[in-house]
């Protein structure tokens, strides 16, 4: 019996462009660290494999909390071409995955638990994604029989085809990490704002901008 676990593929390469400010979002500070460190130490507490694709200009920040064996940097060129060839990049550089799920990095709220939830349903289907409260969000996992055609996505259509052609699992949780992302400096703003807060006075899930996570 394998104990190979599914990879979480963390996208880390797009440019962000929606957020104004001089510093790539990903390299924004929150909490004690920045928003791609807080999205991977959720994901290393998870205990599943990772990989993180990425730039050069983010790959320092990335290698402050995994190995170097676990970030694969592209091109700007390439990462230009859309989350499509950063998504099969990370699957080819992980081809023995017992599947993927697939991480925006700007995602800093997702938890481990999630992680391991959307995993574990990959056993029993071939595409499954979190969701919370009904609401389809991430990561979105695919279980290794789709290596051939996750290798081959390019552009910004990402996975779409694939979730229109195989069935699809929601995974409940309780976790409205699922839909939030950040895009823009009052995203971040807001989720700054919420970290400072004490646990019981913490935003819903209404005041962060909830994110286009129906497909990776």
């Amino acid at each position: 019996m394998s104990h190979k676990r599914p990879v979480v593929v963390v996208l880390a390469a797009g440019r962000g462009s929606r957020f104004a400010s001089t510093t790539h979002k990903l390299l924004q500070p929150l909490g004690a660290t920045t928003v791609l460190g807080q999205t991977l130490a959720h994901v290393l507490a998870s205990g599943l494999p990772l990989v993180v694709v990425t730039t050069a200009a983010l790959a320092s920040e990335a290698a402050h909390t995994v190995a170097a064996r676990d970030v694969v940097v592209v091109p700007e060129t390439q990462a230009a071409l859309g989350m499509g060839r950063s998504l099969a990049t990370g699957v080819a550089a992980r081809s023995d995955g017992a599947g993927w799920l697939i991480l925006p990095a700007d995602m800093p709220l997702v938890q481990p638990g999630t992680l391991k939830a959307v995993a574990d349903a990959l056993a029993h289907h071939p595409v499954a994604f979190a969701q919370y409260r009904g609401r389809r969000g991430h990561p979105v996992g695919f279980a290794a029989e789709l290596y051939s055609e996750l290798r081959l996505l390019n552009g910004d259509e990402g996975a779409k085809r694939l979730l229109a052609r195989y069935p699809a699992a929601g995974v409940d949780v309780e976790d409205a990490g699922v839909l939030i992302d950040i895009d823009t400096l009052a995203d971040l703003e807001a989720l700054q704002a919420s970290q400072a807060m004490a646990p019981g006075q913490r935003h819903e899930t209404g005041d962060f901008p909830v994110t286009d996570a129906t497909l990776p």
